[in-house]
């Protein structure tokens, strides 16, 4: 199964186990996606600030701003499907959470942080998985149908609202 290398910086609060909350979410993911579940995959998971993720959103995507998550796929999807389960580890790709805008939407949604963190590091999965709900309506509703099954078996409601719990 994928594992994670998690970095959790100020300002994340202490309260939480952020580094459990992230490889339970990978736990539910990897039967909906099993092209996850292979041993020599890595991921890192960056819980940081709106500053850093900002930096990061401006130098690679050229968007002036802070988002919640952002994913950086290093393998592409056919690859991925079709890598052995032997040989040597492969960085499936990065994630970095910002802190400000989760806390924010979460609040906004009225949605425990922790659940709102889970269904974003879901979702970033699934894009460095090389699924984009971008391309079209119909990828959308498939990314979007992986990410209720994944948080539903965490006991956490639809994020969207409109599929049911």
């Amino acid at each position: 199964m994928l594992s994670l290398d998690i970095d959790i910086e100020t300002p994340w609060p202490g309260d939480i186990d952020w580094a459990d909350l992230a490889e339970a979410a990978v736990e539910a993911l990897v039967d909906l996606a099993p092209e996850l579940d292979n041993p020599r995959l890595t991921a890192s998971v960056l819980f940081t600030s709106d500053a850093e993720v900002h930096v990061l959103n401006r130098e690679w995507r050229a968007k002036d701003k802070p988002t919640n998550v952002l994913s950086f796929p290093m393998i592409a999807r056919e690859d991925l499907i079709a890598m052995p389960r032997e040989g040597a580890p492969e960085l499936l790709g990065d994630l970095a959470l910002a802190f400000e805008t989760c806390a924010r939407e979460a609040a906004d949604k009225g949605v425990p942080l922790n659940h709102h963190a889970t269904h974003l590091i879901v979702h970033g999965l699934l894009h460095l998985a090389g699924h984009d709900h971008e391309i079209s309506s119909a990828d959308a509703a498939a990314m979007e149908a992986l990410e209720i099954k994944a948080l539903a078996k965490l006991g956490i409601a639809d994020p969207y609202g409109d599929h049911g719990d």
